[in-house]
């Protein structure tokens, strides 16, 4: 079978973690995608749930924006895991 060059941009520590993980599988890259590629076409889908993060989620994320709305308006108290610690000794 005739083989093509696939080039595409990927992560340098994904990279570095999927490579070591491939090489501990005893296969190279190329051969994780193109095991990825065939499954892929043989059941014409994503093998494997593909979702959103719930953590990035609209409620979530205006939650987090008030959070810092007020840490910026001065209405939270920060303290440090040492003062805490002293306020609780006390």
């Amino acid at each position: 079978m005739a083989q093509t060059l696939i080039n595409f941009r990927i992560d340098e520590q994904i990279k570095k973690q999927m490579d070591e993980i491939c090489s501990e599988l005893g296969m190279t890259m190329s051969t994780a995608f193109n095991i990825f590629a065939k499954k892929m076409i043989r059941e014409k889908r994503i093998p494997f749930e593909v979702s959103i993060d719930p953590f990035y989620s609209e409620n979530n994320m205006k939650a987090i924006s008030e959070s810092i709305k007020q840490l910026l308006d001065g209405k939270v108290v920060v303290k440090t895991m040492k003062e805490l610690k002293e306020l609780e000794n006390e």
